[in-house]
């Protein structure tokens, strides 16, 4: 008995085909298929490792099948997802053995109802459903659940509303069931009403997956009081000390832009997995911390003794990428298979094309596009389309368009951003011809909305909304920011963010109708300014929201998280966590309106200075940095006549300076700057690196290293 349970043991470790076949061979020499069911168990690892072949001729050969021969058959058919398969060998149970007294039980029908679920077919599983009723077994829990489960996965939800509703005696699975059915079919409040009956009627205490159904509802519902209900409920119930539930509830207050609980939750875990360390890194990522990042991610490696895995780097990579971090997301590009022997995957590759495509190195980007060891996703395509949108490389932009419209034809995203990048540069026709393209296609744009948590209740805002029962108290206080901005920072609108071919008037007038800032003014209205402005929105954050939300944070003094698409915004004293990457770099890129200077941000920079009465050292990094921005914007407006000169094979296209003589004018005027102020240039060593800006890219490269000079001996500094 003990050789029979040894064989078992290894049939059911088993991981090769080769393996398989020589215990095979062990059977059929030394025991009877009978003994300990081992033939079954052999028919069940030959389905494992994908030999269904092997696996039938083996069970056609077998001399006794019984009931539990019939079920490790459909069961190892269900585990590969052969539905019909499945439903041929149930058929043959139910006609060929008749003789023997074989009916189909619990086990059999919840193979079945599996394979349905993972194939999301409805009509095979309404199928199983009647011959479960034939059978007797409507009233078997198990059986109940997995039918709800599925009807739920089909969308079906009327069907496992009402499969719930007969239930007699309704277990905790049950309950968590139809949580889960209602929230995947878009209903949250209902699951959340699910879960507050259960609470109510339901004789069954809370387990894990409970909780777990329902801090996945409140991150749909993205009520930031409801997950703290839930917080509660856990720890009097206990599972604070449950990994998986502390895992799930740090990504779910990160998700709903609570940072601080986050980083609490999971400092309060005695001793976090790889799973617990993974999920503080992704917050981090998601919110731009990207030196924290990389602090947690040493402490994780070197002290904790969890070895990372690749989901950890392509969280680390991202918050590189987001940080702008570009030799510390090299270097641990580098090290993944070296040191920690995980090797590259499509994932990784992908956070490095964005990582070099926000720092300007596109060439570079594209570069390691070519040299991947694998057929480049849809992923790693789009973020080099996201970097050519930010740095106006139409050429390369239309390559990156291309690959995505043959990967992905019905994503209207990519259509959306090759026409931005078209209406950048001022090509409306190519633009109207890509938007004309999604018409053909019926592709559409999804609208901007943002929501905000106020009164137990989320609001909902789109562009120009007038619906909310506060709207002319929120369009006041709309008002009353506009021209406090223009009034005390002398802000000028953003409108080159607008990609439409209107006039100004028009351009400003819809861009100051954008939900985010909306939002913004209801939230000044009635959360307590003790309390952060949460807002989250489904699409980009435009430049001119960004700006105002960082002209509100400095004026009202408060803070202002705003989670878009891509990430979290953190908005505070007149600056944001994403340190402007995007929205600065566009404009560099595109230049100003037909070259002409815009002084409003360097009367923002002085009321910065004077309001927020940083030191004197301090706020010369700060007023030196943007400065510099200053007069980089007003000479990159040339850019196309200075690519006019270093690309083209016609000197005589070009009659204005050289590059070399607009770089010298800027260095001049900045030295009189600097003069005029007293300033000591060797307080900067960042201005050695003007040797080395020979063309319109490596000045840009230049400034890239300016900006994270500034940043990290000013701006983290104040933070």
């Amino acid at each position: 008995m003990a050789y029979v349970s040894s064989l078992i043991a290894s049939i059911t470790s088993c991981v090769s085909i080769s393996k398989c076949r020589s215990l095979h061979c062990k059977v059929v020499k030394t025991v009877s298929y009978r003994q300990g069911f081992i033939g079954d168990q052999l028919v069940r690892c030959y389905l494992r490792l994908g030999h269904e072949l092997c696996a039938e001729k083996l069970f056609d050969e077998m001399p006794e099948r019984d009931l539990v021969s019939w079920n490790s058959l459909i069961s190892g058919y269900s585990e590969r997802n052969y539905l019909g398969k499945c439903l041929k060998a149930l058929s043959k149970l139910m006609r060929c053995e008749v003789g023997l007294g074989f009916r189909p039980n619990e086990v059999t029908f919840l193979s079945i109802i599996s394979a349905c679920v993972h194939v999301k077919s409805r009509e095979e599983g309404r199928c199983v459903h009647g011959l479960v009723m034939k059978h007797g077994l409507l009233e078997e829990v198990k059986i109940v659940n997995a039918l709800i489960n599925c009807y739920g996965k089909v969308g079906d939800l009327s069907s496992s509303c009402k499969l719930f509703e007969d239930l007699s005696v309704k277990n905790v699975v049950s309950w968590n069931t139809m949580i889960v059915v209602y929230l995947e079919n878009g209903l949250t409040e209902e699951g959340l009403g699910c879960f507050n009956l259960s609470r109510r009627v339901g004789n069954n205490k809370a387990d894990q997956a409970t909780f777990l159904a329902v801090l996945r509802v409140c991150e749909a519902i993205g009520a930031v009081k409801v997950a703290q209900g839930i917080h509660g409920m856990i720890l009097c119930c206990g599972f604070n000390a449950n990994m998986c539930v502390a895992t799930a509830l740090l990504d779910l207050y990160a998700k709903l832009g609570r940072l601080e609980d986050s980083s609490k939750v999971f400092f309060e875990i005695t001793c976090p997995d790889s799973m617990a360390w993974t999920a503080m890194l992704a917050a981090y990522a998601t919110h731009g911390y990207g030196r924290d990042a990389i602090k947690l991610f040493e402490l994780m490696v070197d002290h904790s003794g969890v070895s990372p895995d690749h989901v950890t780097f392509t969280h680390l990579l991202s918050a590189c990428s987001h940080s702008g971090l570009v030799e510390e997301g090299k270097r641990y590009f580098e090290t993944m298979l070296e040191r920690y022997r995980v090797e590259p995957r499509l994932d990784h590759y992908s956070c490095m094309v964005d990582l070099m495509g926000r720092s300007g190195f596109l060439q570079d980007a594209y570069r390691m596009i070519k040299e991947m060891p694998m057929e480049p996703s849809s992923g790693v395509w789009g973020a080099l389309l996201g970097a050519c949108r930010v740095y106006g490389d139409t050429k390369l932009g239309e390559e990156a368009a291309e690959r995505l419209f043959e990967l992905e034809p019905c994503d209207g995203r990519n259509y959306i951003m090759l026409a931005n990048i078209y209406s950048a540069s001022g090509q409306w026709k190519d633009a109207s011809r890509i938007r004309n393209l999604m018409k053909q296609k019926r592709l559409v744009r999804a609208s901007g909305c943002s929501y905000i948590e106020h009164g137990n209740k989320i609001h909902k805002f789109v562009v120009g909304d007038w619906s909310h029962p506060e709207s002319e108290k929120i369009q006041k206080k709309l008002r009353e920011i506009r021209e406090k901005m223009k009034k005390e920072l002398g802000y000028k609108s953003r409108t080159e963010f607008v990609l439409h071919d209107v006039g100004e008037d028009v351009k400003e007038e819809m861009i100051n109708q954008h939900s985010e800032k909306i939002a913004m003014a209801f939230g000044l209205l009635v959360i307590s300014p003790m309390e952060p402005i949460i807002i989250r929105k489904n699409l980009r954050i435009c430049g001119d929201c960004h700006e105002t939300a960082k002209a509100i944070s400095l004026m009202e003094k408060r803070r202002l998280i705003i989670r878009d698409s891509k990430r979290f915004h953190h908005f505070s004293e007149g600056s944001c966590s994403c340190r402007d990457y995007c929205f600065f770099v566009m404009r560099l890129a595109h230049g100003g309106d037909d070259g002409e200077e815009d002084n409003g941000g360097i009367n923002q920079l002085f009321l910065h200075l004077a309001v927020s009465k940083q030191s004197h050292a301090d706020s010369l990094h700060f007023l030196v940095g943007f400065t510099l921005m200053h007069w980089v914007i007003h000479t990159v407006s040339m850019r196309p006549k200075l690519e006019a000169l270093e690309m083209s094979d016609d000197p005589t296209r070009y009659t204005g300076p050289s590059f070399e003589e607009l770089v010298d004018k800027m260095r001049d005027v900045f030295h009189a700057f600097l003069e005029e102020r007293g300033v000591n240039e060797s307080l900067f060593p960042f201005l050695q690196e003007w040797l080395y800006v020979k063309d319109h890219r490596s000045l840009l490269r230049w400034f890239k290293s300016v900006g994270t000079y500034v940043h990290e001996n000013h701006l983290q500094k104040n933070a």
